[in-house]
């Protein structure tokens, strides 16, 4: 996962990751700032997946959105 890409361009992907996660807050996607970890901690918590299985999703969606 290239981190640093997701952060540079994170104000035009809030709306995907919304999209992809719809139970997470506004306010959450905020405080994620672009920081995958973040992004893949909070999917974790909110669905009760594994951190492996969210890490997955939160690679998969970054190919997908060319994040």
């Amino acid at each position: 996962m290239n981190r640093d890409i997701i952060k540079g361009k994170w104000n035009q992907l809030k709306g995907t990751v919304q999209k992809e996660w719809g139970e997470l807050t506004n306010d959450e996607v905020d405080q994620v700032n672009g920081d995958a970890t973040k992004l893949a901690g909070l999917i974790q918590e909110r669905y009760g997946k594994s951190r492996e299985e969210s890490e997955r999703e939160v690679d998969e969606w970054q190919k997908r959105t060319g994040a």
